[in-house]
């Protein structure tokens, strides 16, 4: 029999009466046990309260009477679904303080006997970490902030509201926020004693040896599950770290949600369409919304329990964007065009330009491979100090187009240009600008949904895009690899647009930040001009989650007539409900009087208000006199690239024009046809191959290698040199070389 199997458990505290008189005994670190929690309070310091308070659920539903019970610091909301009766009153309501009277009341109580245990809340929120507030403009009303929502209640009467808001602090105020040194037991010696186990030992008859080598058995078993102990401690203390570190942000959110609130009731703005409408003016992007107006956050409650919200406070909320549209159509069917029926300064009309039809494809080919979609972080943990810039990424990262392409999209509402060149013909030169600026919005509108990368042209790559139909011809070329600069040109009737882009990259972990270096600009016949520069973009997501972009930052608009123009891309956070919002005015440049002011999304619409809106009373609507300048076309290919029909056409290769095509346009690159088309495992071969050829592109640069299109100006931007569109009527290409290393036609052309 093993000598241990007589053992009896033995308590460190009983252990430690004992000493061991033959040697020293012992002596190992153990947590002493943490203090006993104090006693709890008598139960009339913690008595539940119940009651029936008025709960905002959406527009749909408005107010909805709902039971509330408020106990151990957790306020429960209950449905009242009807009916009643049953045996008695459950024994946690009946024994509540009430608060409220009344016939909902008496429902709620008959349903909570019937249902006894079974009869389940809606809803609960801990007030441990909310915060609660009364209504400044209605003495029946309270808040309740949890963090993730808001709620809105209402009361009968203010001694009800008072009541309540009295109850709901005194149970917050049961629960401190603060963690204390309790949380964590001190470290203490204790003394322990191997003198009964010797003694036992001994009995049976065991040699000194033995027992020593039992002592040692046991004290190395103890020292091991002080050590386990000692582990847990330790975790247990990061722990408490961490939720005081939580604890600590929560609180400043807190406050900073407070004081913004606090901030905008101070300027007397009841109204939150007023509240935006001179947050534009002031040239500040819009505050966080007021939570003493109702519609600040709109619940929708179901039966399955799921909770949605809806931002419909904000003057450009979809109720309000659909009414401008509408009166705008209602506008042009009464013969009404522009600002004739809105403003008294402009009688006039614009006179529309008709072009073409021209028959384009409306769909991708269908695929001819099953896709193989590989996760991003695999590819940068297999590459972990690496230079990333070598790694060559799977074709699936991209969607079939090249950056060059991506210029030309900016152009896909290029009416607006024609719009503006006809107001300048009419003299109006504040319609022209505003025209100007919605075309200036309208190149973000195909950002949205676009979550694949586009290919990366090739040094001296080009793309030529001929629309009669929209009566236009493009061209671009990429001109530098390092830095990555591609620049285009634009022919237009009546108009020029031309523009390089840089784009300066921070990786930030879980985001990109693209900030775009460079400068666009438009010229029209008659010699005006404007220049602007696009705002700041952001990919989040890139490696956990949905990948989504946002556009923010501050556009000018710079023109060298009468008017200049200045537009916010307000940044989307986490909280906003109503993102993409985009707010601006025209100003004057010989008077600096604003006369115009610009609001809309950069993904849906723009609008304008004519005047100067500093003169508009207090309360004004802007939305009740907008009138829509751009509306995006909302018809998207059911595809993973989420692409527009405009987007589709761009890389469309027909017999007739790979015979008209330099070796250098983007249509004609591989890898990227064969990705249209599904082959991806061609595809990833060819773009490997491509950038293994990218990658000499920088010795070519340095060896003195210039662009065959573009040629640099004294300011530092590329210019057009001409020449493009006579050598591609006389099919000269033969000085241009075959960058993409083949002579066959294009893969995949039928």
């Amino acid at each position: 029999m093993n000598p241990l199997c007589c053992i009896a458990p033995v308590s460190l505290e009983h252990a430690a009466d004992h000493l061991h008189h033959h040697q020293p005994p012992p002596r190992i670190l153990a947590p002493a046990p943490a203090p006993a929690p104090p006693p709890p309070q008598p139960a009339a310091a913690a008595a539940a309260v119940a009651g029936v308070l008025h709960k905002w659920v959406n527009y749909g539903k408005g107010w909805r009477s709902r039971y509330f019970v408020l106990e151990d610091g957790v306020l429960s909301y209950y449905k009242l679904r009807g009916g009643g009766g049953g045996a008695g009153e459950a024994a946690a309501f009946a024994a509540a303080r009430v608060i409220g009277e009344g016939g909902a009341l008496r429902r709620a109580r008959e349903e909570a006997a019937a249902a006894g245990k079974q009869w389940r809340p809606f809803g609960e929120i801990h007030l441990k970490v909310s915060s609660i507030r009364a209504s400044k403009s209605d003495d029946k009303r309270l808040y309740i902030f949890s963090g993730t929502k808001t709620l809105h209640l209402r009361c009968e009467t203010e001694e009800d509201r008072n009541a309540w808001i009295d109850a709901l602090l005194a149970a917050k105020d049961r629960f401190p926020r603060s963690l204390t040194s309790n949380d964590l037991g001190p470290m203490a010696d204790i003394m322990l004693s191997t003198e009964k186990l010797r003694v036992r030992l001994l009995q049976e008859g065991l040699g000194e040896t033995v027992v020593k080598e039992c002592e040692s058995i046991m004290m190395s078993e103890l020292l091991e599950l002080h050590n386990q102990i000692k582990s847990q401690q330790q975790q247990h203390s990061i722990l408490i770290d961490c939720l005081r570190q939580l604890e600590t942000e929560k609180v400043e959110l807190e406050r900073t949600v407070v004081h913004e609130t606090k901030e905008r009731e101070t300027h007397g703005y009841a109204n939150g369409r007023q509240s935006d409408f001179y947050s534009v003016l002031s040239g500040g992007s819009t505050s966080e919304s007021d939570p003493d107006t109702a519609s600040q956050v709109a619940e929708v409650e179901t039966e399955e329990d799921e909770v949605t919200y809806f931002d419909t406070r904000d003057f450009l909320c979809a109720e309000s964007l659909r009414s401008a549209s509408c009166r705008r159509k209602e506008l042009i069917a009464n013969g009404c065009n522009g600002s004739e029926c809105v403003g008294e300064s402009v009688t006039n009309t614009v006179k529309t330009t008709k072009y073409p039809f021209v028959l384009r494809r409306d769909k991708l080919p269908e695929p001819k491979e099953k896709e193989k979609p590989i996760g991003l972080w695999s590819i940068i943990k297999e590459n972990i100090g690496k230079d990333l810039s070598g790694v060559c990424l799977p074709v699936y990262f991209n969607e079939p187009l090249s950056s060059l392409q991506k210029c030309f999209e900016d152009l896909e509402y290029s009416y607006l240009v024609d719009h503006a060149l006809q107001w300048g013909k009419q003299g109006d030169s504040l319609m022209r600008i505003l025209h100007v600026a919605a075309f200036a919005v309208s190149g973000y509108a195909s950002t949205e949904g676009r979550q694949c990368k586009p290919f990366n042209p090739l040094l001296g790559e080009t793309y030529e895009a001929d629309y009669p139909d929209k009566g236009l011809r493009f061209f671009s070329e990429k001109v530098s690899h390092h830095p990555v600069v591609v620049a285009c040109h634009c022919e237009g009737r009546g108009w020029r647009f031309w523009g390089d882009s840089n784009l300066k990259g921070k990786f930030w972990g879980r985001s990109i930040q693209l900030d775009p270096i460079g400068v666009l600009t438009l010229q029209f016949d008659d010699g005006e001009t404007f220049q602007w520069s696009k705002v700041t973009t952001s990919i989040y997501n890139i490696i956990i989650g949905k990948i989504y972009c946002d556009h923010y930052g501050t556009m000018r608009i710079n023109g060298s007539g009468q008017y200049s123009c200045k537009l916010k891309f307000k940044e989307q956070s986490i909280i906003d409900r109503n993102p993409h919002q985009v707010h601006g005015f025209v100003q004057d440049n010989r008077t600096g009087q604003k006369v115009a002011m610009l609001i809309g999304k950069w993904d849906e619409a723009m609008y304008y208000v004519l005047g100067d809106p500093s003169v508009k009373p207090k309360g004004y609507d802007p939305m009740s006199e907008a009138v829509l300048l751009w509306e995006r076309d909302k018809s998207l290919n059911q595809t993973r690239y989420n692409l527009s029909p405009f987007a589709i056409s761009l890389n469309e290769l027909t017999p007739h024009l790979l015979k008209k095509l330099p070796p250098t346009d983007s249509r004609l690159r591989p890898d990227q046809r064969h990705l249209e088309n599904g082959e991806y495992e061609m595809a990833n071969a060819e773009k490997l191959r491509l950038e293994q050829l990218q990658r000499q592109a920088r010795r070519l640069q340095e060896k003195g290698w210039k662009p065959r299109w573009f040629k640099k100006d004294d300011d530092d931007s590329y210019r057009y040199v001409g020449g493009y569109w006579e050598a591609r009527e006389k099919g000269s290409w033969d000085d241009i070389p075959d960058i993409f290393g083949q002579n066959s036609a294009s893969p995949g052309l039928p």
